[in-house]
């Protein structure tokens, strides 16, 4: 086996190890992207743990074959970078959408969502719902709203008492 060939092999490894370990990986055409906006993207994807890489379409194309996802072989044309968000399923996709609004070189061809293959749509929608911390904080007002309204009331009550 040729070096190309192995090295080929240990590249879909890690292209494999990378989705496997992603709640989601959302499928950028940078295409007409300056380099001082990349870097920027960059540094904005790495200060938020999501690691964003260009990998050749056909390794990638490879890497889902052998881990059993199809439906990204239309998406896999052209220039393609991924964003692979790891600790949150709406960071990767909430952060490639936050670049869009100031970079309209910027598109989202499509991504994996927990291992499955979505279309741009529906990583747009994902994007649009709050964090994990944001979430539980929403929750924990509206849990803690009706018991805060009671205290204000009881309060009331003993006041004109």
């Amino acid at each position: 086996m040729s070096a190309n060939q192995e090295a080929k092999k240990l590249a879909v490894e890690d292209i494999k190890k990378l989705i496997s370990s992603s709640k989601s990986v959302v499928l950028v055409d940078y295409r007409g992207t300056s380099v001082a906006a990349d870097t920027a993207l960059r540094k904005t994807f790495r200060e938020n743990n999501v690691v964003y890489k260009v990998i050749k379409n056909s390794l990638f194309k490879k890497a889902c074959e052998q881990l059993g996802i199809s439906g990204l072989d239309e998406a896999l044309n052209g220039t393609t970078a991924f964003a692979f968000g790891s600790e949150d399923e709406t960071l990767a996709p909430r952060l490639v959408k936050n670049a869009m609004k100031d970079n309209k070189t910027l598109s989202i061809k499509a991504g994996l969502y927990n291992g499955a293959a979505v279309d741009d749509k529906q990583i747009i929608t994902l994007a649009s719902i709050p964090g994990k911390e944001q979430l539980v904080a929403q929750l924990l007002y509206v849990l803690n709203a009706p018991v805060a309204s009671l205290a204000r009331a009881f309060k009331a009550i003993a006041e004109k008492e």
